[in-house]
């Protein structure tokens, strides 16, 4: 790797090297330093913090050119983000940043999503992180607002850091102008109806994972699904410890 004092920018996703979030948020952060992308070789959605504990791990160069090098990895994205700084890397990066991804983190996504699983094991190392979603599926969705809203952001963690512990959760809704940037609360909610049913050729029950999502504060203005809803990108803070202080006073087994 480079040796010069530019900001390292690290970039993974879950949806896959190949992916066309991951590509343009890359094009789109060039200008802020050095990019080192690790990204899983095939989709590895909904992979939350999984790691590869059984399996060994392979990793292939797939470009090298000045201050851009990308591999894939037969890994999960949270492995990517271990291979890359342990292994890989002659240097710690400035910023991590997962996505962009083709779909919604919003919510209780959060739990579920490979994409802030790698954020999130990027704030575990003490390397400031984002996470990065467009709410939109399509294989070849408009990323232009996610790129924008992404390297905007980016600069700000670049220039600023990010506290102990806490990362970035951005997600852009799928609209040529975006109304501008907002920081939000998770809205609280669950998914309901979550799986169809079909059959196989030999007459077996299959599940497909579906579902509808249940807001359940759906006018809060404060919740990011309510901003994404209302055109705006939201930007949610998610932190590592998950303690319930206050129920620290209510919870006794005395």
């Amino acid at each position: 790797m480079s040796k010069n004092k530019q900001p390292l920018i690290f970039i993974t996703n879950d949806d896959g090297i190949h992916a066309k979030g991951v590509n343009e948020l890359i094009e789109g952060v060039r200008s802020l330093g050095e990019i080192v992308a690790i990204a899983p070789d095939i989709p590895r959605s909904g992979m939350s913090g999984a790691i590869s504990a059984l399996n060994p791990i392979r990793l292939n160069l797939v470009k090298k050119e000045k201050e851009l090098t990308i591999y894939s990895c037969t890994g999960t994205p949270v492995d990517c983000v271990k291979l890359g700084v342990n292994e890989i890397l002659d240097r710690k990066p400035d910023l991590i940043i997962s996505g962009i991804n083709h779909g919604s983190n919003s919510a209780i996504c959060v739990i579920y999503s490979g994409t802030i699983g790698a954020a999130l094991e990027g704030c575990v190392l003490g390397i400031p992180s984002i996470g990065v979603s467009l709410t939109d599926h399509s294989p070849s969705a408009d990323f232009a607002q996610a790129v924008k809203y992404g390297k905007s952001v980016a600069e700000k963690v670049l220039k600023d850091g990010l506290p102990k512990g806490i990362c970035l959760n951005l997600n852009v809704p799928n609209i040529p102008d975006v109304r501008g940037l907002k920081i939000c609360s998770q809205t609280p909610g669950h998914w309901t109806k979550e799986f169809q049913t079909a059959k196989d050729p030999a007459g077996h029950t299959v599940y497909w994972l579906s579902g509808e999502f249940l807001n359940e504060d759906p006018d809060n203005e404060q919740n990011d699904e309510w901003a994404l809803s209302h055109g705006y990108a939201a930007l949610v803070p998610l932190q590592l410890d998950m303690t319930a202080y206050r129920f620290f006073k209510t919870m006794s087994f005395e």
